[in-house]
């Protein structure tokens, strides 16, 4: 798999699956990327461009795009970049083969609640699955700016060891974790609390409130993870923290967008049928209640986001969660 000869797939062709072939093939490696959508694959083949997801890119000549799935199935190593509530069927579409899944989506599968690597895991049992995530913003990955994410590989260092010459670039740096449940709750998490930055930037409510919801996030991001295994000091990391600062600090993302568009008084139903890209913080927030909920873990924060989602008004929800009982900072009741 070192082999720069070798072709290194990647499942979906949206903007974070789009630059993260481009960045394979910036040492001249080739690249097979799979679309669903036959006039996007006729785009990238004859154009070299992806003016759906990401215009900003002139595609490598050595990103071969196409839209059968089964043109999949015999590479080594795959990374997965569907929507998270699409990840299962896609793989459960792929012939068995043994081989390296590297999962790139972030949320939780709503109905079963379960992480994407236990979702990976259930429909290609024989891949040995690892977890890329951290701060990631596809337009810059694409442009070669650069870039640090955490991979957290189920199969140790030895999976490592096949995984990271293949993904790493000079502007794009992968640091080993083998804690792939806290590389995937950091991910999945802080979706939801960068709706919540977004709704007090729609709200014009201040940078001092978006630095303490960012910090309060951080705190329920902690507590569910460890909940559920996770290390802390892979939450203090690039794929927990890192990713929080980033994605509650820009409308370049795409829940934070979302949560901006909220504040200012959109509806959720309206505004979510209206995007092309998915904001899978919108997904992951019922989720997440519930399973909080199982565990009994206070996540103030990502309730007052599931309740935004649901229709309530913005400022209503921000009063509600200034308003709850004043209590030690480290509290469990949060």
């Amino acid at each position: 798999m070192n082999d720069k000869a070798a072709t290194i797939g990647v499942l979906g062709a949206g903007a974070w699956g789009t630059a993260l072939a481009q960045m394979l093939a910036s040492d001249g490696r080739k690249v097979l990327l799979w679309a669903r959508e036959t006039e996007l694959v006729d785009e990238i083949n004859a154009k070299r461009t992806n003016s759906l997801f990401l215009p900003s890119a002139k595609l490598a000549q050595s990103i071969h795009a196409t839209g059968d799935i089964a043109d999949m199935a015999g590479l080594d190593a795959l990374l997965v970049v569907t929507p998270a509530q699409h990840m299962g069927s896609v793989l459960g579409s792929m012939p068995a083969h043994s081989r390296d899944l590297v999962l790139c989506s972030k949320g939780i599968e709503a109905g079963s609640g379960r992480l994407m690597n236990h979702v990976a895991q259930g429909v290609a049992p024989h891949s040995a699955i690892a977890v890329l995530s951290g701060p990631t913003f596809a337009h810059e990955v694409a442009a070669g700016l650069p870039t640090a994410v955490t991979l957290a590989c189920s199969g140790g260092e030895d999976q490592w060891e096949r995984i990271a010459p293949v993904i790493a670039r000079p502007s794009f740096r992968p640091y080993y974790s083998n804690d792939v449940t806290g590389a995937e709750i950091g991910g999945s998490v802080k979706n939801v609390l960068a709706i919540a930055c977004g709704v007090v930037e729609g709200l014009s409510l201040g940078q001092n409130a978006r630095a303490a919801l960012i910090a309060r996030g951080y705190v329920e991001m902690l507590r569910f993870g460890e909940a559920l295994g996770a290390r802390a000091e892979t939450l203090a990391g690039l794929c927990g923290m890192g990713d929080l600062v980033l994605t509650c600090s820009s409308a370049a993302s795409r829940n934070f967008s979302l949560g901006k568009a909220l504040g200012e008084g959109g509806r959720a139903e309206e505004l979510m049928a209206d995007r092309k890209t998915v904001a899978e913080g919108a997904h992951t927030a019922p989720v997440l209640v519930e399973l909080a909920a199982r565990h009994g873990i206070a996540m103030p924060i990502v309730t007052a986001v599931y309740d935004l989602l649901k229709g309530d008004d913005p400022r209503a929800v921000v009063s509600g969660l200034l308003a709850r009982p004043l209590r030690a900072e480290q509290s469990p009741a949060g």
